[in-house]
């Protein structure tokens, strides 16, 4: 059984950013298994034009992400929150084996079970070459980078 993953449902703003900040700071690592622990057994997902049902294939399809998506750096902001729902919008760079630089902007759908558990997911993603001159980020966020104020911009 996964050990549950604070803050539970039902949300308020501060729960919210945190539970934002949470999942940022656990896809900034790239390690697949540490990301799906915070989802549940079952958990479902659509990533872009890709539908996953359960860990197994979590784990697979973020370990495929990872070895084409190199360099990954990642940004996550609140949009809106309900008692067990999340509404996010983000923003990664990433290179690909070519060394073209990539910024994909997005926003994505949760839904929480009682335990903190994220039980579905649905993501919409578009990814823009830019320069590695453009880039934004070159690593996780600072502690200075942390907070409510610490918005991503749009373009």
């Amino acid at each position: 059984m996964t050990e549950p993953r604070p803050p539970f449902p039902p949300f308020d703003r501060a729960s919210a950013l945190a539970k934002v900040q949470a999942a940022e700071d656990a896809w900034n690592t790239r390690d697949p298994h540490r990301v799906s622990l915070a989802y549940t057994e079952d958990s479902v997902w659509r990533n872009r034009d890709e539908f996953l049902a359960g860990r197994a294939e979590i784990v697979a399809f973020l370990t495929r992400k990872w070895e084409r998506e190199l360099d990954y750096v990642l940004r996550k902001s609140l949009w809106g929150y309900t008692d067990d729902r999340i509404a996010v919008r983000f923003q990664y760079e990433w290179h690909d084996a070519g060394g073209q630089w990539f910024r994909s902007y997005g926003n994505e759908l949760w839904e929480f079970d009682e335990r903190g558990l994220m039980r579905r997911r649905e993501a919409s993603i578009n990814d823009v070459p830019i320069a590695e001159t453009d880039r934004r980020w070159h690593g996780p966020r600072g502690d200075d980078e942390r907070g409510p104020e610490q918005e991503i911009p749009l373009r």
